[in-house]
C-alpha cells in the first residue's frame, strides 16, 4: 500500500522544496540570534530568535513562510541597536 495517495485524502501533503528551504534557513537565523541574544543578554533579540525557531510549525504556505519570516528578521535588524 502506497502511504502518499492516503495521506492525500486525508488533506495532508508534502511541503514544497522551498518551504523546506525557507524553514532551515530562517530556522538557522533564529537559533544564531538566540544565541547572540543570551550571550549580550538582549531579551527582545532571544525572543525573536525562537519565534524564528518555532514559527514554521504554525505557517501553512510558502508565502507566509516568508513574509512572516522577513517580517521577524526585520525585527532583529531594528533591534540591533
Amino acid at each position: 500500500m502506497d502511504p502518499l495517495p492516503a495521506l492525500s485524502a486525508l488533506g495532508l501533503e508534502l511541503p514544497s522544496p522551498a518551504y523546506i528551504f525557507g524553514a532551515i534557513v530562517f530556522g538557522l537565523v533564529g537559533w544564531a540570534a538566540f544565541r547572540r541574544g543570551r550571550s549580550s543578554g538582549r531579551r527582545t533579540t532571544v525572543w525573536l530568535g525562537v519565534a524564528l525557531m518555532g514559527y514554521p510549525y504554525l505557517v501553512p504556505g510558502t508565502v507566509a513562510l516568508y513574509g512572516v519570516g522577513l517580517a521577524l528578521c526585520a525585527g532583529l535588524y531594528f533591534d540591533r541597536g
